[in-house]
């Protein structure tokens, strides 16, 4: 169980389920578990303790920065610790992150900013909103052209005017924050750097989020992206909503290098665009016969997929209407002749 002023909390929270069902969406409290002081003391006997999503207005205190470093660790703050807010337009972050470069980017400094025991590393968002990446702990540092990048490294050219490489060690007791944990870091955003300060919570996403729904007209995903949103509807229940309620025309690009190739599908019935991107996260290629013939020869082809939507249709339309919108942008396109389109 989860402790005595907890299971409070909760008993309350189910007590006033029907008083919650007659609110408007939004409305209510805006306090999750994710924020309660007893709750999160926890963590450390429960990883998943971030994970619950509801909670009363008996634990209504908003947390902060702090508030949810100590929770994992309490005996680091006291020493030298700075924060660290990582904006690059020269080099995408995300995917050095998905590869794990990313620790060898921040490794690599042009001046002497890391004089401190640890930093906490964030990636920047729009505005001043900031990702939890990881804590480190700070170790030697060296010359940074002693140490040369990983062979492979997806940007060999970076760090090329780097003066220092420092050592740096994850901490990873806090790896159930990462990607998930966003502050408000103020209007200083240029100061990448920080002594440690607090700073306010904007929100706690829950596992398995991808990203805000902006739009049809800004949907471009990643393979990896859809199937984490099919695979977690909970965490992007607001994607579910949006491409499960449309029909329409969509496009597979192979962002593979040296590719490029299009494909153009279309998707109808109860599930809409949802219902048919879910095809392609079960089998790699939706059943499109040039598809399976690429994957055929490269089965980890699909991995450089990316999904976009062309054009949104009612999903009152038949079939037959749907088609014709998409064999239109075939002929636009000419995904046929040039493209991975076989009809």
């Amino acid at each position: 169980m989860y402790g005595g002023s907890s299971a409070r909390c909760q008993q309350a929270w189910d007590a006033s389920s029907d008083e919650r069902k007659k609110r408007t969406p939004g409305t209510g409290p805006s306090h999750t578990p994710d924020r309660c002081p007893t709750y999160l003391r926890s963590f450390h006997a429960r990883p998943n303790a971030f994970d619950r999503s509801s909670c009363t207005l008996e634990c209504r205190l908003k947390m902060n920065l702090l508030d949810y470093l100590r929770v994992v660790r309490q005996d680091i703050w006291s020493q030298k610790v700075k924060l660290v807010r990582h904006a690059d337009a020269d080099w995408d972050l995300d995917a050095l992150l998905r590869c794990g470069g990313f620790d060898e980017y921040q490794s690599r400094q042009s001046t002497d900013v890391f004089n401190c025991d640890f930093i906490v590393s964030f990636i920047g968002e729009r505005g001043a909103r900031s990702r939890f990446v990881g804590v480190y702990k700070v170790g030697s540092k060296r010359p940074a052209k002693s140490v040369p990048l990983p062979e492979g490294f997806m940007y060999p050219t970076m760090g090329t005017t780097s003066l220092y490489h420092y050592d740096l060690d994850e901490l990873s007791e806090f790896n159930a924050l990462r990607d998930r944990l966003v502050i408000d870091w103020g209007a200083s955003t240029r100061s990448w750097h920080q002594w440690l300060k607090d700073k306010p919570v904007i929100e706690l996403r829950p596992r398995g989020f991808v990203r805000e729904f902006s739009g049809y007209d800004d949907v471009l995903l990643r393979s990896d992206e859809l199937k984490q949103i099919v695979q977690h509807p909970d965490a992007n229940r607001l994607w579910h909503t949006m491409l499960g309620g449309v029909a329409g025309v969509y496009l597979i690009v192979d962002t593979s290098e040296g590719s490029g190739q299009q494909y153009i599908g279309s998707a109808y019935g109860e599930e809409g665009i949802l219902g048919r991107w879910k095809t392609y996260v079960t089998s790699k290629h939706g059943g499109n016969k040039r598809l399976k013939e690429l994957l055929a020869v490269e089965p980890d082809r699909h991995a450089s997929f990316s999904f976009s939507i062309l054009r949104t249709l009612s999903r009152s339309l038949t079939q037959k209407e749907v088609i014709a919108v998409e064999n239109h942008y075939k002929r636009k396109l000419g995904t046929r002749a040039f493209g991975l389109n076989d009809n």
